[in-house]
């Protein structure tokens, strides 16, 4: 039935140096001549219409494309009820991750006013909402605490910075500029990763390490918390088992607790968590989610006050929450190198948690985002904040989903959000001063629960991919015990290293047809199926490059049955003595045991064996002899050969994406390897690009030609099995010059032996 498939494809590549192609600009029909001067095509790149500017100028300013067609019927409404109950999230989102930071919690209202102004302009998300982070709060915070550590920590010499003389003003003004300065930096590296077009990047940080990574970071912002909800001293601790120390030091004062703002953080935590999880149980039946955070921050301020917990009990509050702004300042250049490292890891951790979670939302609501835009937005917001005394803004899952939820239709629910956080700065901040630290700890520790959650991923991704299941463990326990930013480096390390694993050590497959069609799939996955006679498919599952190519070679080996190098070298030893017994004259039949025996010196018709010595009847030194050996039979001289029980070779290339030059130098000393042995080899399945990776690369010369490829596995299979049914005798190998058959030489080199001289003997198996 193959057989009666049509005509067998083969590969044709021809392509002209200079050809003229049609395409259209703008809606003017355009003709190009490629192959053009270099001038002309950075001319034509060059052109831009009127339409192209209007496309060029919405792309750096998305506001004028989705503003223009804003439906302010349909979605004002929505956005202003989303823009309400998100900017009372935000405010207090942005002072409870202050304490994340080290600084006072006003800073944290900043930090969720300014970066939506500028997102608002340039971004492309329509429902994230933007502003600080706990995860990128505690990456600034750790490098806050080891540059300006508190007295305790500096007196016993646990940072690199110690200034014991600075008072608590001192200490919190050197706090706010690292944090501003590390912002500014972590907005220039976005800035200039958006501009090198380098969004890309982000995909590298797969599901399972941002998993491990973000489950890692929440045990770090817990800890950091529990001090707070204790009340109780510690030192500023930084770098590899920070969070064991912090916990030794929490353990070692808990003697010290104060029982009011303990029983205020295990409330708040408590009520926290159970209302939210009320408003995710019943969110389709309540048009708003609760605003838990608000309601219990606004008790809390109130009973603090009205109880008076400060000097009655020594609760820890907020204190001072001055109104307004502090005026914007440059950021402390000299502080650019101490904070480079850290900014870095920074600025991706945080594009790449606002982009993941604008692409959710993008998909559910059928619009999608630039990431290369994205990063000029968030790095402009944050080079923005770190100039008015705010740090590193991204967005909270909490938050998004809050802005969403309330039926958020755009950016102008962010806006409106920024509004309300403006009106708690210059209005009521100071109505939340008598609020306890311990309860903006506990709104923290409440958020942290979705991140936490994660770790019940574990189990399936051990039941669908064993190997990112190991990257989310390897991730996790190294930000656990490394730190944030070296823990994020060390999970990259090790996902890259799984890829080249993965790719070192690919899939190989021997194929095999199923009956009565042309699919050829893996003989180990499949019960009725046929391994085609005296063929036998070979199939890698993967690039072929420097790093796998020796596996490659080995899988093969073991797939064919044999060592082609070692049949070689077998036969060769074999035709030595075959020809030294000739010589001899102790072979006289001119065909027996296999061997058939031509002197090139007579007329090979009867197979006659030249003159010969009359008194010991050896032949005559001075004439050439030509041996044809069937090696399938038993051969007259005590040499072990391999058998090779097959005709032909298939390497199917429909899985290989690429090559190298070292795989292209072994493949073609493989495919001649086998060639030498009578073994046909045939390349199938490549596609365009691959095979002009071949030819770039000289894959192909006298020997390993382009007729080695073909389109499929099966048309491979069917030249192989017409030209097996045109073989009726073997024939020896023709010299190109002379026309004759090629004498026997002596062996030389393995590689030279093929390379540089031609074959003497021409060998064929059944």
């Amino acid at each position: 039935m193959m057989e009666s498939e049509g005509p067998v494809k083969r590969y044709s590549i021809s392509r002209p140096i200079y050809s003229t192609t049609n395409f259209e600009v703008d809606g003017e029909r355009q003709e190009r001549q490629e192959g053009s001067s270099l001038w002309n095509r950075l001319h034509d790149s060059c052109r831009c219409s009127s339409k192209t500017s209007v496309r060029t100028l919405k792309r750096c300013l998305p506001i004028i494309d989705w503003m223009s067609r804003y439906p302010m019927k349909e979605w004002l409404m929505s956005d202003v009820i989303s823009g309400v109950s998100t900017g009372l999230v935000c405010s207090l989102q942005g002072m409870a991750y202050a304490l994340l930071v080290s600084v006072a919690p006003v800073y944290g209202l900043y930090s969720a006013f300014f970066p939506i102004l500028t997102y608002f302009l340039l971004g492309t998300s329509r429902h994230i909402s933007v502003g600080p982070f706990p995860v990128t709060c505690l990456m600034v915070g750790s490098v806050v605490l080891s540059l300006a550590p508190d007295h305790h920590s500096a007196l016993m010499g646990n940072a690199s910075h110690p200034n014991p003389n600075a008072t608590e003003e001192d200490l919190e003004t050197q706090r706010i500029m690292i944090a501003a300065t590390m912002t500014v930096v972590v907005g220039l590296f976005q800035v200039a990763m958006g501009l090198l077009q380098v969004g890309f990047l982000v995909r590298y940080l797969s599901d399972p390490l941002v998993g491990g990574f973000t489950t890692a970071a929440a045990l770090h912002v817990f800890v950091s918390q529990i001090k707070i909800v204790l009340s109780v001293p510690t030192d500023s601790h930084n770098g590899p088992f920070s969070i064991f120390k912090t916990l030794i030091d929490v353990f070692s004062n808990i003697g010290q607790t104060n029982i009011a703002d303990l029983v205020a953080g295990l409330l708040t935590i408590a009520i926290v968590m159970g209302v939210k999880e009320v408003n995710a149980k019943f969110q389709h039946k309540i048009p708003v989610p609760i605003p838990i955070e608000v309601l219990v921050t606004v008790l809390a301020a109130g009973v603090s006050y009205a109880v008076d917990l400060d000097s009655r009990y020594g609760a820890s509050i907020v204190r001072s929450i001055p109104r307004g702004f502090v005026p914007p300042q440059l950021p402390k250049t000299e502080l650019f190198l101490e904070v480079l490292g850290p900014s870095f890891s920074t600025a991706v951790v945080g594009y790449a948690v606002a982009v993941s979670v604008a692409k959710v939302y993008a998909a559910k609501h059928d619009y999608s985002i630039d990431g290369n835009q994205e990063l000029l937005a968030f790095g402009v917001s944050n080079v923005l904040c770190g100039f008015f005394s705010s740090f590193v803004a991204s967005t909270a899952l909490s938050r998004t989903a809050v802005q969403e939820s309330t039926g958020g239709k755009s950016q102008v629910a962010g806006i409106l959000s920024a509004l309300l956080v403006l009106v708690v700065i210059l209005a009521l901040g100071n109505l939340l001063e008598p609020l306890q630290k311990s309860v903006l700890a506990g709104i923290v520790i409440a958020n942290l629960k979705g991140m936490f959650l994660q770790v019940t991923e574990v189990p399936s991704l051990w039941r669908q991919n064993r190997t990112d299941c190991y990257i989310w463990i390897a991730t996790c326990l190294a930000c656990v015990v490394l730190g944030l930013d070296v823990g994020l480096l060390a999970g990259l390390v090790f996902e890259m290293a799984t890829v080249v694993i993965r790719t070192q050590f690919p899939s190989c497959s021997s194929l095999g047809n199923i009956p009565g069609s042309d699919i050829y799939r893996n003989m180990r996955d499949y019960k009725n199926i046929n391994e085609v006679p005296g063929v036998k498919i070979f199939k890698c599952n993967s690039p072929i490059y420097f790093a796998n190519i020796d596996y490659f070679k080995e899988r093969l080996r073991d797939t064919v049955g044999f060592d082609a190098v070692r049949v070689f070298k077998k036969r060769n030893k074999a035709l030595k003595k075959i020809h030294k017994l000739i010589k001899k004259g102790k072979l006289q039949a001119s065909q027996g045991g296999g061997v058939s025996v031509v002197s090139l010196g007579l007329d090979n018709a009867g197979f006659e064996i030249g003159e010969r010595d009359p008194s010991t009847g050896a032949l005559d030194q001075q004439q050439e002899v030509s041996v044809r050996v069937d090696w399938s039979s038993e051969l007259p001289v005590s040499v072990s050969v391999p058998q090779v029980l097959i005709h032909s070779l298939v390497l199917d290339f429909s899985a290989v994406s690429f090559l190298d030059v070292v795989a292209v130098k072994s493949l073609r000393l493989v495919m001649k390897e086998f060639l030498r042995i009578g073994v046909s080899v045939y390349i199938a399945g490549c596609d365009d690009d691959l095979i002009r990776k071949m030819e770039s690369l000289a894959l192909f010369d006298d020997v390993v030609t382009r007729d080695l490829l073909f389109l499929s596995v099966h048309d491979a299979i069917l030249f192989i099995k017409i030209e097996e049914s045109n073989k009726s005798t073997p024939n020896p190998i023709i010299d190109k010059d002379s026309k004759e058959p090629l004498p026997f030489t002596e062996e030389e080199d393995l590689i030279e032996t093929y390379d540089n001289q031609p074959r003497a003997i021409h060998e064929l198996s059944n």
